[in-house]
């Protein structure tokens, strides 16, 4: 599910919501040289921090760093992403 370790959590984005998602993220994160697979976990991970209220510095370590997610997901591309 784009995880490092394969590790699938229920809030990981399915095939079918990906592949509707994937365009509008990776018009965003062009610039940032993410293989689509990486693009993937980030999106997993805000997904798991949204679902399970956790917070960012406690994501599983199979999911990308905190710090990553944080940052990809707040910066400017990011807001208006997840405004639409």
């Amino acid at each position: 599910m784009g995880n490092k370790g394969g590790v699938g959590y229920p809030s990981d984005v399915s095939d079918e919501k990906w592949a509707f998602v994937a365009p509008y993220l990776t018009l965003c994160w062009e610039d940032a040289g993410q293989s689509e697979s990486r693009l993937r976990a980030v999106f997993n991970a805000v997904r798991y921090v949204a679902r399970t209220g956790g917070q960012w510095r406690y994501l599983p370590n199979d999911l990308p760093p905190w710090y990553v997610v944080y940052y990809q997901s707040s910066a400017g591309c990011g807001r208006v992403v997840w405004r639409r």
